[in-house]
């Protein structure tokens, strides 16, 4: 369990905390939307991203402040007409700064979203850790390592969850119905993708939860709050599969978890993530 070349880290200076607390468009955008689980603030190595249904709205560091993605950004003043004329079109520019257009860069961002990413920000807006009536919450998201694997770069497991009681951290990998990864003849593919990622764990156990234990300490800083640090770790990754009926749950996905129980892989399904679901559930599903 040790990492002789430690890459992963989670970590913000005092300095940056400062500055970002001073900013119009975090104060008067970004928190009313972070409170209400509308925005997802995840800690990186010294910068901040923020995530909106499913994508990216902003990234904040210290040297550049913030950015965003020109898809989001480019967008003209709206002054509530739908349809533009070409001379119209011509007295139009861009705005020149995030907070004047900030609404429509989120509508932006909402579109331009994949279906498993969207899926995964239900989650983390009913289950923010602003919301102090839940044990469970998301502490992070989009969860980059370095691969272990030569063939490729990156491993990014989607959700980290947190139990404030148990003080333990539980990753989770979630996949829509329609992925291919979770349908095989053989073996399917999200069996191999799973077990890298509990190689990670099993490889950076310590420095998972000793950065993780950082991202606490400067997460309550940035927004005054009292979380405790995690503790512990589970080992095993869980498969959330969701985005099926009734009639898929009794038929071909049946037989697509059966195929990916078989490999020991820790599954729970789940066919809508708006309505009816509880991260307890998810949380406590060990076969």
């Amino acid at each position: 369990m040790t990492n002789s070349s430690q890459t992963f880290k989670r970590i913000i200076s005092e300095k940056l905390i400062k500055k970002l607390q001073e900013e119009d468009l975090f104060k008067k955008k970004l928190l009313p939307d972070i409170k209400t689980g509308d925005v997802f603030p995840a800690i990186r190595n010294q910068r901040i991203d923020f995530y909106h249904k499913g994508g990216k709205l902003f990234e904040y560091n210290e040297k550049g402040g913030f950015k965003t993605h020109i898809k989001y950004a480019a967008v003209i003043k709206n002054k509530g007409k739908d349809y533009l004329t070409k001379s119209e079109l011509k007295a139009y520019r861009l705005p020149l700064d995030f907070s004047t257009n900030y609404d429509r860069i989120k509508e932006n961002c909402t579109n331009y979203a994949g279906i498993e990413n969207s899926g995964i920000a239900n989650i983390y807006k009913e289950f923010t850790y602003f919301k102090k009536k839940t044990d469970i919450v998301v502490l992070d998201i989009e969860i980059s390592f370095k691969s272990l694997n030569e063939e490729k770069k990156q491993d990014r497991i989607d959700i980290l969850l947190f139990n404030k009681n148990t003080k333990m951290l539980r990753f989770v990998e979630a996949k829509h119905y329609s992925n291919t990864y979770i349908r095989s003849k053989g073996v399917p593919k999200v069996v191999g993708q799973i077990e890298e990622y509990e190689s990670q764990i099993n490889d950076k156990h310590d420095d998972i939860i000793k950065e993780y234990g950082r991202y606490v300490e400067k997460i309550n800083k940035l927004f005054y709050l009292d979380i405790p640090k995690p503790e512990g770790i589970y080992d095993k990754v869980t498969l959330l599969i969701f985005g099926f009926d009734n009639d898929q749950l009794t038929g071909k996905l049946k037989e697509h978890k059966s195929k990916i129980e078989n490999e020991n892989i820790n599954t729970y399904c789940k066919g809508s993530i708006s309505k009816d679901f509880y991260l307890t559930s998810l949380w406590e599903n060990n076969f």
